[in-house]
Formats: C-alpha cells, structure tokens, sequence
C-alpha cells in the first residue's frame, strides 16, 4: 500500500475506518452473487443442453477465442435487456409497477447479510439470523402480488395470485422444516448452526433430519418457481403469470436476477442447514492438520454447486405439475411430513438419541 494510502487510512477514526471496510465487503459479496447469477444462466444453458444432447450457446465470446465461445452469452443477455425499452401499461399503478421489482430483488439480495462464507467471515453474524432469513425471503410474495395488481391485466393478477398461494403454502413447509433445524442446533445464530454440525459428513444433520432436508428442497425449488414448479411463467396456461406486462430491465429485476440469486441462496441455505456450510466432510475421518480436513469457503462453494447442478437436472427431468397436483403436495404432503418429524425429534431428543446424546 503507498505510503499517503496508509497515512491517509491511519487519519481516519476507527468508526470510518469500520465502515470502509463494510461497504468493500458488502459491494464485494453483492458483485459476485450478480456475476454468479449470470454464469448460472450460462450453467444452466450448457448442463441441460448436455443432459438434453444439445450443445447450448457456443457463439457469443471474448474476443474471438475459440475456447471460450459461449462465455459471454450472459454478457449478451444482460446488455440486451438493459437496451430494451421499459414499457409501462397506460392504466397500471405507474410507481406500484415500477416498485414491485425492487421488492422482489432486494429481499433476495439482502439475506446473504447473514450468510457464513467461512468461520472467519459473515457480513452480519447476529443471533437471529435464521428468523432474519425467513422474514426476508417472505417478502417475495409482496413484490409478485404488486406486480400482478399493479399491471392492471387480469392476467398478470391471476398469475400473481396463483403465485403467491404457491409461495404461502411452501413457506410453512419451509418454515417447519427449519424448526427442525433449530431443534437440534439450538441457536438462531446460522454460524452456530453450521458448528453444531463438527464432525464430518456423519455428523450433519441431513441424517437426523433427511426428511425435513428434503421438504425445504423441494419447498426451495417451489419458492423459486423452477420446475416443475414453474406455473408463474406458465406460458401455455396463461399467457406468462404475474410478470407478462414487464420488459427489459423491469423485467430482468424482477424476475431473472431474482429467481437465480434465490437459487443461489437456497442452495447456500440448504448447506448451511443441512450440509454444514463450510464445514469439511473428511473432518474426524483424517487428520485434524490435514489440508482436506480444515474448514473454508471451498467446501460451502461445492456444496453450493451440487445443489445447484440437481436444480439444473430437475428442470431437465421433471415435467410441470399442474396447479391442484402443486396445491396437493405442499399442503397435504409437505406441512404433515414436517409435523411429524418434529414430534419425532421431540422423542429423540427425550431419549437422548442422535445429536441429542451428549
């Protein structure tokens, strides 16, 4: 660092100097999440392609380069929709219209506040950091109501309200399933959560709890409408759901961007939750000094990708559910699952058994 840097930053009071660094750190997780978000779409293109033995974009690249043809594809994309006009319905509730997409977005960019990359880095580590979680990423259903009213189409507000009733009735499930969670952590705080987990691979509580690790998946690819939970942009049925009026960057914010950062987000919390988060799963199983034991962000970025990845093949596999099939599974299959196993905990934990023991 030059030496009038390091004189300039020894002049300013610790408080500044704490905000300074905050704000790095913040910009630094907000740009990476939103460049991850566009090569997902490229992931996203060239996994189901493969799956689906097409090649995926192989044209759009940096500067000509043969080897990296297809690259740019999001690049493409993002500046298309930026240049693209935003028309506003001459009807529509004009500030509603143009609010609904910020309140889809920054919910699903604000819960990585308290997300642990590493046991040396969170950007917020508060207590209640699990309830601070489910409160924003309830938030979405706000944004998708507004949109679908605001439009003034009866399409967009149909769309919107078959959405949010979506949205409501795998958020219990998911609800549930992180009292779970909680149970056997006994904190809030997701660091916490994550240390609880020590052990190794044995020890993470998709084994105690592989039921409610699999209604907060499968909750998770609902509440990011990817199929086949899709019916949001069910073409064939309704036109495109709550999001038929927006166009380019309006529509970009509000539905692109958030629906792969949410992806991105519940595959992090699906680690987090279940997985240990960055938590090694050769810990206990090689030496405590070995390199492959120690807990880091690469072991969170992997499990990251993996859930990710089986987002990808469930979209590549699954048809879409129709709308009483979707309503079916969430309130009759779900909320009872969830139920039962936390009486089931209940009685493990009485018993001391599993995580419960010492």
């Amino acid at each position: 660092m030059p030496d009038f840097v390091s004189a300039w930053w020894a002049s300013l009071v610790p408080e500044l100097q704490s905000a300074i660094i905050v704000t790095i750190q913040i910009l630094g997780v907000m740009i990476s999440i939103v460049i991850a978000v566009a090569m997902l779409t490229l992931a996203e293109r060239k996994v189901i392609g493969y799956m689906q033995l097409r090649r995926g974009p192989n044209r759009v690249s940096f500067f000509g380069l043969p080897v990296l043809r297809g690259l740019a594809q999001p690049f493409a994309d993002v500046i298309k929709l930026l240049l693209k006009e935003i028309i506003v319905p001459g009807r529509s509730s004009r500030f509603l219209f143009l609010l609904a997409p910020l309140i889809v977005l920054v919910p699903a960019l604000a819960a990585w506040a308290v997300i642990p990359f590493s046991p040396e880095f969170v950007l917020a580590d508060i207590d209640a950091g699990l309830l601070y979680v489910l409160a924003l990423t309830s938030l979405g259903v706000y944004g998708v109501i507004l949109a679908g009213w605001a439009s003034n189409s009866k399409y967009a507000f149909l769309g919107a309200m078959r959405s949010a009733a979506q949205m409501v009735a795998y958020e219990i499930a998911m609800g549930f399933a992180l009292v779970g969670v909680l149970m056997v952590a006994g904190s809030l705080n997701l660091g916490e959560i994550v240390r609880a987990q020590e052990g190794g691979f044995g020890s993470w509580n998709w084994l105690w709890l592989f039921p409610l690790f699999i209604v907060y998946f499968v909750s998770g690819l609902a509440e990011t409408n990817r199929a086949p939970f899709d019916v949001a942009e069910g073409e064939s049925e309704i036109v495109a759901g709550f999001h038929v009026e927006y166009s380019g960057a309006a529509f970009a914010s509000l539905f692109a961007l958030p629906e792969y950062a949410n992806m991105i987000l519940i595959s992090a919390l699906t680690a987090v939750f279940f997985f240990g988060g960055w938590l090694s799963p050769l810990q206990g199983y090689v030496a405590a000094d070995a390199i492959l034991a120690q807990p880091s962000f690469f072991w969170l970025f992997l499990k990251i990708c993996i859930f990710l990845f089986v987002f990808l093949w469930v979209r590549a596999t699954f048809p879409r559910y129709r709308y009483d099939q979707i309503m079916r599974l969430g309130w009759k299959v779900l909320i009872p699952i969830t139920l039962v196993w936390i009486v089931v905990e209940a009685v493990l934990a009485w018993l001391r058994i599993g995580p419960w023991a010492a």
